[in-house]
């Protein structure tokens, strides 16, 4: 059998495998090698399907549906893979294997008392069983159940080690968890109710039917729901404060991927159910505000974590903004800074994990040293900061470039305001970054009076005097970072073929699927169980 005949087979397990991998786990509770080598061999699994389903769609140039329990579309449960969601999937499952190697040498080295392997493990593939099934989610409803898969999941991982911080920004990034899924849900009901389908694909087909007033409620709230998931300003207050008190393979992965599944959910809000009632208006000046707020706050921060998680923010705004454009070039571009983004964040974290590890603290008042003291970790850290931060070649200047291409062509005040200000969010990004980097790595202990005398005003910012304990570094949590910060590079030397890939993306979002070629691709193929 060819590949194209297996395919639809295959695209269950992509989230069925990490659930029975995390019941494994979690009956293995007691037995940590097993719970490691089932996590490590699901991830793995997972990752081959999603490059195996990959290369059918894209180089078969036709999406895969399948209905779950034989139903027919649109009254079942569709699972719709693409190009956007296979190559979501693809990176999504390489960065949260590479984040497990990183937390199975963590939890080895600190006796599991940080990140309690018998809680970690089936939680970790709870919530890449909720990743993987909003990617490929082909109805509202079911997009929802992956959040909420994810979320749950999110809210053991996030609290985990029950210290007073991670239990009290647990609190809070579980309340607003729960009030953009309680916006989510009302949503759907209201779509629904007005046009008696959740299936996507048949709400594009039946959203013209309805007024333009209503067709814009009904986007503004689908909007306002993954806005607070993708921490796109002013909905975004509650990342900063939440994601740095988390363990760092935790971190790491929220910071990677839980945002962009928000995103994921705008671009086929945007594409694919409301194109003929575009709020690009709106979004290009929330891009503006997300870039500028979230890179201010990043230049007044000293700690890394906290710097890192505001840059966070302000990236977002680079997806909204290549949202916004509405091109097929702009959302190939913005496909492209998507991927880059899940891996050098990711990255960055990790290094920064690392940093914590070996320097006792994350703040950049009291790091010193660490150029001389561990070179490895300071170009762990280097490598990806220039590259989030834009410098040429990398992939993160190949992305912002490609944006403001595509905002060049269309040549309007407003786009050329838009790339001022991004222009401006990736310099400060680059300050920010590069600024940790000569406090922490290249600051030494006896020029460091000086250079407190003029870095004194941090000394008020948040987390500012944090200290933890040091710790060994197992050659494991090293490897993992590295074969990250390899990515990082990999995704400039073959930029070409994956912005390829991503401008394939582009043109075939803008042009709408029909509920009959819905049928047509699932037509033939074996019914999931």
């Amino acid at each position: 059998m060819s590949m194209t005949t297996i395919a639809p087979a295959l695209v269950p397990l992509l989230v069925t495998l990490p659930l029975l991998g995390a019941a494994i786990a979690l009956i293995a509770g007691r037995h940590r090698r097993t719970q490691v080598v089932v996590s490590v061999v699901t991830l793995t699994a997972v990752l081959v399907i999603a490059a195996i389903l990959l290369y059918v769609v894209d180089t078969g140039d036709k999406p895969i549906a399948v209905s779950v329990g034989g139903w027919p579309i649109p009254f079942g449960i569709v699972l719709y893979v693409d190009r956007l969601s296979a190559l979501l999937v693809v990176v999504s499952s390489v960065v949260l294997l590479a984040v497990l190697l990183f937390s199975i040498g963590q939890g080895a080295a600190d006796g599991d008392d940080d990140t309690p392997v018998s809680i970690f493990h089936p939680s970790y593939l709870i919530l890449g069983a909720g990743i993987f099934n909003a990617f490929i989610a082909g109805d509202l409803f079911n997009l929802y159940v992956g959040f909420e898969i994810l979320l749950v999941a999110s809210y053991v991982l996030i609290t985990l080690g029950s210290t007073e911080s991670r239990i009290r920004t647990g609190v809070v990034y579980i309340v607003v968890s729960l009030v953009s899924s309680i916006l989510f849900l009302a949503a759907i009901a209201m779509i629904y109710g007005a046009l008696g389908t959740v299936n996507m694909v048949q709400i594009s087909e039946r959203m013209g039917e309805l007024p333009q007033q209503t067709q814009l409620v009904l986007h503004l709230m689908l909007l306002l729901a993954f806005s607070i998931k993708a921490a796109v300003f002013p909905l975004s207050f509650w990342l900063p404060d939440s994601y740095p008190t988390a363990p760092a393979p935790v971190t790491a992965v929220f910071a990677g991927l839980l945002t962009k599944v928000g995103v994921y959910a705008i671009i086929r809000t945007e594409t694919e159910m409301f194109l003929d009632n575009d709020v690009n208006m709106l979004l290009m000046f929330v891009a503006l505000a997300t870039m500028i707020v979230g890179v201010l706050g990043a230049v007044a921060q000293a700690e890394l974590k906290r710097i890192l998680s505001f840059t966070l923010v302000s990236h977002i705004g680079y997806m909204i903004f290549g949202l916004a454009i509405a091109t097929p070039a702009a959302i190939g571009a913005t496909i492209y800074y998507m991927v880059h983004h899940i891996v050098v964040q990711t990255t960055l974290f990790l290094a920064v994990g690392l940093v914590e590890r070996r320097a006792g603290s994350t703040s950049i008042l009291r790091v010193k040293g660490l150029m001389k003291a561990a070179p490895v970790i300071a170009v762990l850290y280097f490598i990806p900061a220039i590259n989030l931060g834009g410098l040429p070649p990398f992939s993160g200047f190949i992305g912002k470039f490609a944006l403001f291409d595509a905002a060049a062509q269309v040549g309007t005040p407003i786009m050329i305001v838009l790339m001022v200000g991004g222009i401006v969010t990736s310099l400060l990004t680059l300050y920010a970054l590069m600024r940790a980097w000569n406090l922490a790595f290249w600051r030494e202990d006896e020029d460091s009076a000086e250079t407190e005398a003029r870095i004194s005003y941090l000394g008020a910012a948040p987390a500012a005097g944090v200290e933890t304990e040091r710790r060994v570094i197992p050659k494991i949590m090293t490897a993992a970072t590295t074969g990250m910060v390899a990515i990082t590079v990999a995704l400039t030397v073959f930029a070409g073929p994956l912005y390829d890939v991503c401008n394939r993306i582009g043109e075939a979002l803008l042009e709408p699927v029909s509920l009959t070629q819905l049928q047509d691709d699932s037509a033939g193929t074996e019914k999931a169980p």
